[in-house]
């Protein structure tokens, strides 16, 4: 069959998705003269402004009369419950290692899932042009990963390509020669096996990415396993225990071609496609002929381990930066979010002004909350909180726990380790990784974890790097200490005057520019204190007409402490939320009344 399935499998930024560019344009997928966005793959704003593939895409590229799908999988932890499901699409992996930084905790992760698999890697060792690559050193770090994941003997003989993705070329040894990616096309051809399937069985596929499509609807992609498809048959959808959840007409196949999909009349056993007309199938179900008993093995989706509310802005500025402010509006955008997102699970309140968001990880809500965000939406977004499971045998508490890896300096490796055990995680390994790094292991709760990476970025000087992956539930750890210091809050509505908060620079750390708007209730500043602060930004100087004897002194603030949408999430309280608009993002008090407050706070001091 002139046919091959591979997958890229790479850390963030190792030049995955710039790889998949060259690929495109050096086998003519693009015309000399097409213009094409650098990073073409990574089509949303958001993926190309933070540099990681959020969601999994396809793409196909002829060479000499062979198909090539390739998968361009997410590299970032929270979204690594995508991965494993693309695996099971492909007869081959592409490993991308960066020529200096060399094998990371996400690609040892995911190269194990592979190599479980019997996936045979081919090792592309990126980036050789850095001045600071060591190239030969990193093919045997790579080596040594792989054995250390009990690789077998075949996989551990694995090929290896030396490349630069940027500038268009791959060889055999790091000098080259420098020409193009012809040697990598080739390799792909000789080491990766067609799919060997049984095209006469009854058709059968196991849907591995969702999308929603407005034209479309729901549309599963995956690769069919055995048989035939054409366009207008009727199919069913299989879930877990061979119970049959719907059946349909395949209304569209569609195939990848390049960057775009096309419409094709029928499918065949091997093929990477996507079907339309299903309403409840998700992924993990077996879509397959009406005869198919039983489905096709799969891995449960991950459940959820973390949820945050989202509630309708109600806020004195509620309206005047977005034009999406409804809870109708919100509850549609979510409900479609969840169509097309196996790891959000959503539920509503019993008021129906606010509703659950639960997923993975605060990056994946994150991107969520940024992407309603530049739409146009409006929101109030609560802490983000653990989901808890209660053990049916023993009625015990048990909490979600994570494997977290860090390598960084051997320098910032006492100030993770004390970090960490003071939000109850327990170190599993240390051992020196190379080049004054140290490679750190860690157990520890998602509770933890919430808003910690900010903090250890900084105290890492930048350096480190930090990767999670759920691990289960388990005993509850006890209590984390949260926030120490109390807030500033505004006691009325206006705008934030230089001298007030020259003034208030002794009470704390302010959180806004002077001409910001505020209004009662809002978080200004953080306390030096542990308790709240109620203040007043917009007192102005009082002018006189008894000229002073010396000159005033001119009003220097010091700069406020922007926090991003994250560092917003992550530092609030459970009695605060963070405002979310178009134009800005806002701290408050959940109930903005100073006299409520007290009432909440006695009352949940007396229970």
């Amino acid at each position: 069959m002139n046919l091959r399935n591979i997958a890229i499998i790479a850390h963030v930024d190792h030049g995955k998705t710039t790889l998949v560019d060259a690929l495109l344009r050096q086998s003519g997928t693009f015309r000399a003269n097409q213009k094409v966005a650098e990073r073409a793959m990574d089509s949303n704003d958001l993926e190309r402004e933070r540099g990681i593939t959020i969601l999994s895409k396809c793409t196909s590229i002829f060479w000499h009369d062979v198909r090539i799908n390739i998968v361009d999988t997410p590299g970032h932890a929270d979204f690594g419950g995508e991965v494993e499901r693309i695996l099971g699409m492909v007869d081959g992996v592409l490993v991308l290692v960066d020529a200096a930084e060399g094998p990371m905790p996400q690609t040892k992760f995911v190269v194990g899932k592979a190599l479980k698999l019997g996936l045979r890697p081919i090792v592309v060792i990126n980036k050789v042009d850095r001045p600071d690559g060591r190239p030969h050193e990193v093919h045997d770090e790579v080596f040594d990963v792989f054995a250390a994941l009990d690789a077998t003997e075949a996989q551990l003989d694995f090929p290896t390509m030396f490349a630069s993705s940027r500038h268009g070329w791959a060889a055999t040894a790091p000098e080259g020669p420098r020409d193009d990616l012809t040697p990598l096309f080739e390799l792909i051809l000789r080491h990766v096996p067609p799919p060997v399937v049984d095209a006469e069985a009854p058709f059968a596929m196991l849907a591995t990415i969702l999308e929603s499509d407005p034209y479309l609807g729901r549309v599963l992609t995956g690769r069919v396993h055995r048989g035939r498809v054409r366009q207008n048959t009727i199919i069913k959808a299989l879930g877990f225990g061979s119970q049959e959840i719907e059946r349909v007409r395949a209304t569209k196949l569609l195939a990848f071609r390049g960057l775009e999909r096309v419409t094709i009349d029928e499918a065949e056993a091997g093929d990477i496609v996507a079907i339309a007309g299903f309403q409840t199938a998700t992924v993990a179900d077996t879509l397959c002929d009406l005869v198919v008993a039983a489905p096709i093995a799969a891995t449960p989706i991950d459940p959820p381990t973390l949820a945050m509310t989202f509630s309708v802005n109600d806020s004195p500025l509620a309206g005047t930066e977005g034009d999406k402010v409804t809870s109708r509006i919100i509850r549609d955008r979510l409900l479609r979010e969840a169509e097309g997102n196996v790891a959000i699970r959503l539920s509503e309140s019993a008021d129906g002004d606010s509703f659950e968001v639960a997923g993975r990880g605060e990056l994946q809500l994150g991107v969520l909350v940024e992407t309603m965000r530049r739409e146009g939406y409006e929101l109030s977004i609560g802490r983000p909180r653990v989901l808890y499971r209660d053990d049916p045998e023993t009625g015990e508490r048990r909490e979600p726990l994570e494997d977290v890896a860090v390598d960084v300096d051997a320098e910032f490796g006492g100030v993770v380790v004390e970090k960490m055990a003071g939000r109850k995680g327990e170190l599993t390994e240390m051992r020196p990784s190379g080049g004054g790094k140290v490679r750190l292991a860690f157990i520890a709760p998602s509770r933890g974890m919430i808003g910690y990476h900010g903090e250890f970025l900084t105290d890492t000087r930048g350096t480190g790097v930090m990767y999670r992956t759920f691990r289960g539930y388990g005993s509850f750890k006890g209590p984390i200490t949260g926030r120490r210091s109390g807030v500033l809050i505004a006691n009325g509505l206006g705008v934030a005057v230089a001298y007030a908060l020259w003034n208030l620079e002794e009470r704390g750390i302010m959180l806004i520019d002077p001409g910001a708007k505020v209004y009662e209730g809002m978080v200004i500043g953080e306390h030096t204190r542990g308790n709240d602060l109620d203040v007043n930004p917009m007192k102005g100087k009082q002018l006189t007409n008894i000229r002073a004897a010396g000159k005033d002194e001119a009003v220097r603030l010091t700069p406020p402490r922007k926090l991003t949408l994250e560092q917003a999430i992550a530092y609030i309280a459970d009695d605060e939320l963070v405002e979310v608009t178009p134009k800005s993002i806002r701290l408050r008090k959940r109930w903005l009344d100073p006299h409520e407050r007290k009432r909440r706070s006695r009352a949940a001091a007396a229970e």
